[in-house]
């Protein structure tokens, strides 16, 4: 591949705007917010952000129940902020993404209000309503993630309607064509406008099978699990006809510059290289194998090297390490040090990484007491708050060590508690310390702005007889680098020259910010917990 595109060599950053920056001291992060923040992303090397949702809402779901696709919720702002914050970011050359939700709106969008006064409404069919089984119970057996059933009784019509996440949210109904003109329009105007793209929220979720079956059990679910996985989702989840769908929102972002499209997909390896399609259905879809999977060496180069394997020469990769739903890295893997490792594996394998707020300064999971939870399916699942709650990795971001962490002012209260560890683990502080997660963030993005290799050449496997080291080389026509990671609490020698005939290299980069590290190819020294980055010669 050639002529690469600034989403195939950028890193691309995702704010969850309610916890990025409050300008306006009432606890939430807004968009005026994000731009007084601009500077920092670009000093830290980030060319594209891609932000959660900040549309009209009533915030059953903090902002994925939408009730206008064309505006702006008063507590992020007013729409010139966000036409200020495309100027401003696009002035430091960072590219706007943002997030289209098209699977379900708010029971409060214009579009349901009208839908569910009466059957014969010309918006009845935008939504999914079926009729009760003839004992009167739910259509069938399908389970909302955020708990109990995916169907809500509407007791003036006398119909369920279908909703996949909460009852507030109810999923559109795609087999009605004017849903999908509806949803194009809405791309057309942010593009129009000039966002550089769209992060398509459960973009697998959008058609279902038109008998509507139940669904069939899960057979290895067990309590540890979340309850909505007690059936496995064959009848709801990635049907055939979604794509057909997805490559006319495509054709809407061709007629337009250099934008992409990027897809939620938790999906087998074999469904996300669909959503590829021919070159004409999503630029990324997201590749989230690297977050369910155990943080050892084996594992994580398995799941590499099937990705690469698989992988079309024309289909360009993408890795996320974590996001607003999931755990934060520190959190999962249970150590700083790994998390080092963890930042540099994510900004030197092939492909576009995503790196969510925060892990740039190894921010961590926050407990929450049980009566400042916000998120909805820990609410409505108290048993299982602790698997299903995503309160935890949603935390403002710290920046300093004053009051709410510069976050917001002293004496607001914030909409979720910070971390205890603020005052001494900050932006402000790490930029003073030169050996910082934020040090080591910095260097990273550096090289890869130096070196091509880095954002946009190949990718090689280097095996090696110690299974908790993963080395790979990064190589384009200009330079060769060797990445040599250690999952583990072991010293090892290496002995890689007869994987690769030079004798030396010129250490580029180590995860403890060290420089004394060897760089003898014939008998490289790994301490524990080290990540070495090594340009061949």
């Amino acid at each position: 591949m050639t002529n690469f595109k600034w989403w195939q060599t950028s890193i691309i950053y995702q704010i969850y705007p309610r916890s990025f920056q409050d300008s306006n001291n009432d606890g939430i992060g807004d968009i005026p917010g994000i731009i007084k923040r601009l500077d920092y992303l670009r000093e830290i090397g980030i060319k594209s952000i891609w932000i959660s949702p900040f549309y009209p809402s009533p915030m059953k779901d903090f902002g994925y129940d939408i009730s206008d696709y064309k505006g702006i919720h008063p507590i992020f702002g007013i729409m010139k902020d966000f036409d200020r914050l495309l100027d401003e970011a696009h002035k430091r050359d960072i590219k706007i993404i943002i997030d289209l939700v098209p699977n379900h709106t708010s029971d409060q969008h214009p579009w349901f209000l009208e839908s569910r006064k009466s059957k014969d409404n010309p918006y009845r069919d935008y939504y999914i309503w079926k009729d009760s089984k003839k004992n009167g119970k739910e259509p069938n057996n399908w389970l909302s993630y955020f708990g109990g059933s995916a169907w809500e009784w509407d007791r003036e019509t006398q119909q369920y309607y279908l909703h996949q996440f909460v009852k507030e949210q109810p999923d559109l109904n795609y087999a009605n064509p004017k849903v999908l003109k509806e949803i194009l329009d809405i791309i057309d105007f942010w593009l129009a406008k000039g966002v550089d793209g769209f992060r398509v929220d459960v973009i697998c979720n959008m058609w279902k099978h038109p008998d509507f079956p139940n669904n069939p059990k899960n057979p290895k679910w067990t309590k540890k699990l979340p309850p909505f996985e007690k059936y496995l989702m064959k009848y709801n989840v990635n049907q055939p006809e979604v794509h057909a769908i997805v490559r006319k929102m495509r054709k809407v972002l061709d007629k337009y510059k250099d934008r992409v499209l990027i897809g939620e997909t938790y999906l087998p390896y074999k469904g996300l290289l669909e959503f590829y399609g021919n070159n004409d259905e999503c630029h990324l879809p997201f590749n989230f194998h690297l977050l369910g999977v155990k943080w050892k060496a084996p594992a994580i180069k398995k799941k590499v090297n099937d990705y690469e394997k698989i992988l079309p020469e024309n289909c360009w990769p993408s890795y996320v390490l974590g996001n607003h739903d999931q755990k934060r890295i520190a959190t999962k893997i249970g150590s700083e040090k790994q998390a080092r490792i963890a930042n540099m594996l994510l900004l030197t394998l092939r492909g576009s990484p995503t790196v969510y707020y925060g892990e740039e300064i190894c921010m961590k999971n926050v407990k929450i007491p049980k009566s400042l939870i916000q998120d909805p399916p820990a609410l409505n699942q108290p048993d299982v708050a602790d698997i299903v709650g995503r309160d935890p990795e949603r935390t403002p971001m710290q920046w300093d060590d004053s009051p709410n962490a510069g976050f917001s002012a002293k004496g607001v209260k914030t909409w979720l508690p910070l971390a205890k560890d603020y005052k001494t683990n900050n932006v402000e502080i790490q930029k003073t310390q030169s050996n910082s997660m934020l040090a080591l963030f910095k260097s990273l993005t550096k090289l890869r702005s130096e070196y091509s290799c880095l954002n946009s050449g190949k990718y090689k496997y280097i095996p090696t007889a110690q299974k908790d080291i993963f080395a790979y080389l990064r190589y384009d026509k200009n330079n060769t680098i060797l990445v040599v990671l250690n999952f583990s609490q072991k010293f090892f020698k290496l002995d890689l020259s007869k994987k690769l005939p030079e004798k030396n290299g010129k250490l580029l980069l180590a995860s403890d910010l060290e420089e004394h590290h060897s760089t003898q190819l014939s008998s490289l020294n790994i301490k524990a917990h080290l990540g070495l980055i090594i340009e061949i010669e």
